[in-house]
């Protein structure tokens, strides 16, 4: 079943083109991801997709409704979430306090969000951390909590922009086994990242952008030796390795 079609998208900043014509489907239970150069149009594409900007041209549909002209909150409401590049808590309140705003979007009831908060973070292995204030959190927890965030909102598609970034090695593989379990339990993902491993092993299908064209969308497999994404971003060294 399909969770998301994108249908010849195009977004337009005054003279420049972010966005041309951009098409893909991803389905139910997917990890999708969208690579490319920086200003290859990744984010400006999520913005489209979560509510923030609305495209020139162009549909969006989430389990076959036109969402195009949605605001965020009713994207939210429906079951999409994100995460975006630089983390945003609320600096005031705990990471169990952040955890449990997303998840009283269903119910009016402290103890039920703070119930659904902890659970979150158990699954995400945040539960030493739930009293601390973020302004005290290393980089890889806040990403976490970035996470966590979105996944209090229940939702159907998550939007994931660089959820990795700056990570170490063993942080991308607890990371990458995150997102292996969420995968598990049936949520669709759709992925921005520039972890190239992250990417490979993760990924059902990949979508590559370059200067707000589609270049290329298939199989992680395919990705690597195709000639106009090892131009356009691998490089040419990658044929080396």
């Amino acid at each position: 079943m399909l969770v998301l079609k994108i249908d010849k998208v195009i977004k337009n900043f005054g003279g420049l083109t972010a966005l041309k014509e951009v098409s893909f489907d991803v389905s139910r239970g997917q990890i999708k991801s969208v690579i490319g150069p920086n200003g290859a149009g990744k984010t400006t594409l999520f913005n489209i997709i979560s509510g923030l900007i609305r495209p020139d041209a162009g549909c969006i549909f989430f389990l076959k409704k036109n969402i195009t002209k949605n605001a965020p909150e009713e994207n939210a409401h429906i079951g999409i979430a994100r995460t975006f590049q630089v983390t945003k808590p609320f600096l005031n309140m705990t990471v169990l306090q952040n955890v449990m705003i997303g998840a009283l979007k269903d119910t009016s009831k402290v103890g039920d969000s703070r119930n659904k908060a902890i659970k979150i973070l158990n699954f995400l292995g945040m539960e030493k951390i739930k009293d601390m204030l973020p302004g005290n959190l290393t980089l890889e927890a806040r990403k976490r909590l970035e996470l966590a965030r979105a996944l209090a909102l229940e939702p159907s598609l998550l939007l994931l922009d660089e959820v990795m970034a700056g990570l170490d090695p063993s942080e991308v593989e607890d990371f990458k086994k995150i997102l292996a379990d969420i995968r598990n339990t049936g949520m669709t993902i759709l992925l921005i990242e520039h972890v190239l491993d992250a990417v490979l092993s993760l990924s059902d299908g990949v979508i590559v952008l370059n200067y707000g064209e589609k270049i290329f969308d298939g199989s992680p497999k395919d990705v690597v030796k195709d000639q106009r994404v090892i131009e356009a971003y691998l490089g040419k060294d990658f044929l080396l390795q």
